[in-house]
């Protein structure tokens, strides 16, 4: 079970914080903070580049403690967050499937990081080598990952809000 844990927790991490890299630093082929910032823009986060910001630093944060399995379930939290926000705003209208930009991927990764909160980090952890207590309640860790998920919700309003104006001239 550990050993599975260990290569759930590498593959999710570093495919979630690698996205996040792309987003803040242009790394693995991604557009960085001010390209990303104008994608943001563009679909209705203004201003693009602190939702950018965000976005960025949630998923490298998320992806980092998820792959070490640090501060256990701080990291599969910022990743239900993200991949929320990613659903809902840029893939909901497209379907399911990656291929036409549906919610496929997005869903996996946020799938990953639920089925991760409540398996614990394993033995193979950063938590478990210093022996920092993890959160293991699972009413708890519902509350976290509800917390979550608000904020998620939240920082969709503030888009709808945002475009508000736009809507109005329209």
């Amino acid at each position: 079970m550990d050993s599975g844990l260990l290569i759930a927790r590498l593959i999710l991490g570093c495919a979630l914080g690698a996205h996040g890299a792309q987003k803040l630093f242009g790394w693995f082929g991604g557009h960085g903070l001010t390209g990303t910032g104008k994608f943001f823009e563009g679909i209705g986060f203004r201003p693009g580049k602190p939702f950018a910001l965000a976005a960025g630093m949630a998923e490298l944060g998320g992806g980092i403690l998820v792959a070490t399995g640090f501060l256990w379930p701080l990291g599969p939290a910022l990743c239900v967050m993200v991949m929320l926000v990613a659903m809902l705003a840029v893939h909901w209208g497209n379907g399911f499937f990656a291929s036409s930009n549906g919610i496929e991927l997005p869903l996996l990764y946020l799938t990953g990081a639920l089925a991760l909160a409540f398996s614990g980090p394993g033995a193979y952890s950063l938590d478990m080598g210093l022996h920092v207590a993890t959160l293991s309640d699972p009413v708890a860790k519902w509350l976290l990952l509800a917390g979550a998920a608000g904020l998620a919700l939240l920082n969709i309003a503030v888009r709808w809000l945002m475009a508000a104006p736009a809507r109005r001239h329209a």
